[in-house]
């Protein structure tokens, strides 16, 4: 087996040069940088990740924690967290919480049993004050889609309160004034945020809350289908829905289509997220924009900063969200 003292000699420079060639440290000409990497090819030495994580204290493996493996925003999380730390030649390890304390803690300790730098999560159940001593054990920890005031430092978090205003507000400057809302689960804090917006546009255009308008789902599409079956079957009359999230949009939509509600000419629908898919529902899903890839970039650019001390980073904790248009949302006849 070769070792890096045999791809020393077959390049003709020193270790100290082959070993800051595999990582990636201190200046080496393009041309040594080749004959290292051709000398490693032709004796098909690999670097033992094992002793360089030893050595350096280092593994250059960053733990991803989400609540599920599933699901376009999800999935966007994952991408732009991972395509971050790969440009900087870093790894994503990711595992799921699956939104119960339990499975998230066990996923927590699992991501640093494998020598992780460091960790970005997004989590549900576990509780602040369990995030707050985690990184007071000196666990570098990014927090996502999450506001935690003793490590604000440490959090990529969305302004859900201003995105559940904005989706609300669309529909009453569209005309609309019988509103019925479809919440996320209300043990979850963006949910109660998105929900608490929505209260506040109905409060400023003097609209009482009306509970019999109001249904509680789960984030996924099978609770938009039967959040619309009960708000149909307590009250017909209303125009327009909010959902907190596009996915509960999309049930509903095509609960609505399968009774034959014309859309959105008897149904104004409105999600949020802005996941890849709601451009091609139909009719096309006015939403709410979550640049979750955007927050996901920059978890894993805070942890580029502060653990590996890449120069020239800028850090923005706080996101907000914007309307996106389109068909699903249509103005009343005066």
């Amino acid at each position: 087996m070769a070792t890096i003292y045999d791809v020393s000699v077959m390049a003709g420079v020193s270790l100290a040069t082959v070993s800051r060639v595999i990582n990636k440290t201190g200046n080496v000409s393009e041309k040594t940088t080749q004959k290292v990497t051709q000398a490693m090819e032709r004796l098909g030495y690999r670097p033992n990740a094992i002793a360089q994580s030893l050595a350096s204290n280092r593994s250059n493996s960053i733990g991803i924690l989400i609540p599920e493996l599933c699901g376009p925003f999800f999935g966007n999380l994952m991408a732009g967290a991972e395509k971050r730390l790969r440009e900087a030649n870093k790894h994503a390890i990711i595992t799921a919480g699956h939104s119960k304390a339990e499975t998230e803690k066990a996923g927590i300790e699992f991501l640093l049993s494998r020598n992780c730098d460091a960790l970005i999560l997004h989590i549900d159940a576990l509780s602040d004050q369990y995030l707050v001593d985690l990184a007071a054990q000196g666990k570098e920890i990014v927090v996502i889609n999450r506001y935690v005031e003793p490590l604000k430092s440490r959090c990529i978090y969305l302004d859900n309160k201003t995105g559940g205003y904005l989706a609300t507000k669309a529909m009453l400057d569209a005309g609309h004034s019988k509103i019925a809302y479809i919440s996320g689960p209300t043990w979850k804090e963006d949910a109660n945020q998105r929900l608490a917006g929505h209260h506040q546009a109905l409060q400023e255009a003097g609209i009482a809350d009306n509970p019999h308008l109001y249904v509680t789902g789960d984030f996924k599409q099978e609770s938009g289908t039967a959040g619309l079956q009960t708000l149909l079957a307590r009250d017909s009359d209303f125009t327009a829905l909010v959902c907190a999230n596009d996915e509960m949009a999309s049930g509903a939509m095509a609960y609505a289509r399968d009774i034959k509600l014309a859309l959105p000419e008897q149904l104004s629908i409105i999600g949020f997220d802005n996941i890849v898919y709601s451009s091609y529902l139909y009719p096309s899903l006015a939403t709410v924009d979550y640049p979750v890839e955007e927050m996901a970039k920059m978890a894993a650019a805070l942890i580029l900063k502060e653990v590996y001390q890449q120069k020239g980073l800028q850090i923005n904790n706080e996101f907000y969200p914007s309307i996106v248009m389109r068909d699903s949302l249509q103005k009343r006849p005066s």
